[in-house]
């Protein structure tokens, strides 16, 4: 129990600090101290400070991850797979919150940050770990917008996850203005609603495929 308990204050020192700081900012220091552990702690349960990057990311894709595969696996709506084919990026997302309160949040905060940081091992840990789930996305979102080559669809998969990591990151800031603005509580349900119809006609514009040869090139985003 001792050693479980000492596992969890580190997962939950270098979440919060990596999240608020950076992977990069945030020393091994400034984690075994808020933990209040040694550094031996850290090296035993987690080896390095890759190891314990890695390991609090999969804290959260270890259950993300499969839900998002099951879900994946549903039919979408024919009407508009785009906006359905999102949606199951969003519940399993929801669902982190049984774990705490700011789940959601942090691990978007997180998963934001490995682009930040340039933590290049990260994304060889998680296509390692669920390449399989990774190349279901990429089945799914080629099944549904056919017309897209592979780089545009790159792209614009990278572009969802970049408005979705501000979102979620700058939630708290949201909801202050939209209750001064508009009278509107909003919660993080209700904020992914609103997300949603803009990300789908990220992915469905049709600008890659019309766009004049003399406007832009076939590469254009």
């Amino acid at each position: 129990m001792a050693s479980h308990d000492t596992c969890t204050r580190i997962l939950d020192a270098a979440e919060r600090l990596f999240a608020e700081h950076g992977f990069s900012e945030t020393s091994l220091r400034d984690i075994t101290q808020l933990a209040e552990v040694n550094l031996a702690a850290v090296n035993y349960h987690f080896g390095s400070k890759l190891g314990l990057i890695q390991a609090v990311l999969d804290r959260y894709l270890a259950l993300y991850m499969p839900e998002l595969d099951q879900a994946l696996q549903q039919p979408c709506d024919h009407d508009s797979p785009i906006r359905e084919l999102l949606r199951a990026f969003m519940v399993p997302l929801l669902g982190l919150a049984r774990v705490k309160a700011d789940a959601p949040m942090l691990f978007m905060q997180l998963l934001g940050r490995g682009y930040i940081d340039r933590q290049g091992h990260l994304r060889t840990f998680i296509t390692q770990r669920y390449g399989a789930v990774l190349a279901q996305i990429q089945r799914r979102f080629a099944q549904a917008l056919p017309g897209l080559s592979e780089e545009v669809l790159f792209w614009r998969l990278h572009f969802a996850l970049g408005s979705s990591v501000f979102v979620m990151s700058s939630f708290d800031a949201l909801r202050e203005i939209a209750q001064a603005d508009f009278g509107q509580q909003a919660d993080l349900e209700l904020l992914l609603e609103r997300i949603l119809p803009f990300l789908a006609g990220g992915f469905s514009g049709d600008n890659a495929l019309a766009c004049p040869a003399t406007d832009c090139d076939e590469r254009s985003l």
